[in-house]
């Protein structure tokens, strides 16, 4: 009698074992549908052009790989490192007289005359900007730009845009970007300093490109959110990240405090 009611037991506790399982998988399948839904919806309100990014960002990788890539690899060949370094300061020195007016119309007027000294020191002491003296003195370089002075007038960033032969960008960048051209010197000389400015651009950003390439999954997306996270930092200058650590903070307080507030109430 107890082995037959014993054998019902067990098939009655399996069945109940499986039908847990089974909830379990199908919840935690809705609830990793339900993420990847919202993820999705998320990127599609920021890049709802998507289909077509893609297509232009494959072109851009052909040309990068084919063309611009080996081109900045002869120019790493040929030239010594340290003159790589003399150019990249160059480039970085003349920046700074955009980075001065956007500090203005940011009303940053304390970091205007900060980023103006550091001009400059390095354009006089620095043999015109080749050498970063203003760094070894603790100047340290600034980066504004239109797109973040945009940002602070109230401009909404609107949808993310890859452009031909120029990479990701967004639909505020595309006048930001229109406004530092005409703010930048390099692009009044002629064409053999804009083409060695393009080439130190390449090279520098040669270790950036090669690891999106071999570390991520899918490598529109990688450079998608990066790089709006990283326009997203630059306009609200780090605030953004200093936020969403405080509202962490301030989750696992409001968690202690609720787990605090249950065991009181248990014990009265």
């Amino acid at each position: 009698m107890n082995k037959p009611y014993s054998g019902n037991r067990n098939a009655k506790i399996q069945q109940i074992i499986s039908g847990i399982l089974i909830g379990a998988a199908i919840s935690l399948g809705g609830c990793a549908a339900t993420g990847v839904t919202e993820q999705q919806n998320i990127a599609n309100k920021a890049d709802p052009y998507e289909h077509l990014n893609r297509k232009v960002f494959v072109f851009n990788d052909a040309i990068d790989d084919y063309v611009a890539a080996p081109i900045a690899d002869a120019y790493k060949w040929i030239t010594p490192q340290f003159m790589q370094t003399g150019v990249f300061n160059f480039f970085s020195n003349l920046k700074n007289i955009n980075v001065v007016i956007n500090d203005v119309l940011q009303a940053k007027f304390a970091q205007s005359a900060y980023d103006t000294g550091r001009f400059a020191l390095n354009t006089t002491l620095g043999l015109g900007g080749f050498v970063d003296v203003a760094k070894s003195v603790g100047l340290e370089q600034n980066d504004e730009d239109f797109e973040q002075t945009l940002a602070v007038w109230g401009v909404p960033q609107g949808s993310y845009l890859v452009i031909p032969f120029l990479g990701p960008s967004t639909v505020r960048g595309i006048p930001g970007a229109a406004f530092d051209t005409a703010a930048n010197p390099t692009s009044y000389v002629g064409w053999p300093v804009q083409l060695i400015y393009m080439l130190n651009s390449r090279a520098n950003a040669e270790g950036a490109l090669k690891f999106i390439d071999e570390a991520a999954l899918d490598p529109y997306v990688f450079t998608r959110e990066s790089f709006l996270q990283w326009r997203n930092n630059l306009a609200t200058d780090g605030k953004s990240e200093s936020s969403l650590e405080l509202d962490d903070e301030l989750g696992e307080n409001g968690a202690d405090s609720a787990v605090k507030n249950a065991d009181t109430n248990v014990e009265h």
